[in-house]
């Protein structure tokens, strides 16, 4: 039995000090370690540059995107109203030629004149 509580102790002091040892850390750091840490650090700078650089160009793309789609829109409803604008011309169009296609019979059932060239018309030209 006397081995038994023996034992638990020589565990609880070897989780002991590895806790110990794990707290107090070790500030001693390898050469290659502290060259891949720098290295890891600088290409996080150029990937934060890089992402502020890009954040702005989308910045700048929304801006440009959001000013395209307002003229577009402009444009569209300047369409809109252009295209109102000629189908009523297009209309009174159609109704004015109606209206003349109804008045040429009307002319045709008058007599014709004879056309004389008159005196006066004819010296001019000479």
């Amino acid at each position: 039995m006397r081995e038994r509580p023996c034992r638990e102790v020589g565990r609880f002091v070897i989780a002991g000090m590895l806790v110990v040892l794990g707290l107090s850390g070790c500030d001693y750091w390898p050469p290659s370690l502290q060259a891949q840490i720098e290295h890891l650090r600088s290409e996080a700078q150029a990937a934060a540059s890089e992402r502020v650089a890009l954040e702005t160009r989308l910045a700048e793309v929304t801006k440009a995107k959001d000013e395209l789609q307002a003229r577009l829109e402009g444009l569209t409803r300047q369409n809109h109203e252009l295209t109102a604008h000629v189908t009523e011309l297009e209309k009174t169009l159609a109704e004015r030629e109606k209206a003349l296609k109804a008045a040429k019979p009307a002319k045709k059932a008058t007599p014709k004149t004879s056309r004389k060239a008159s005196p006066k018309t004819s010296t001019r030209h000479r």
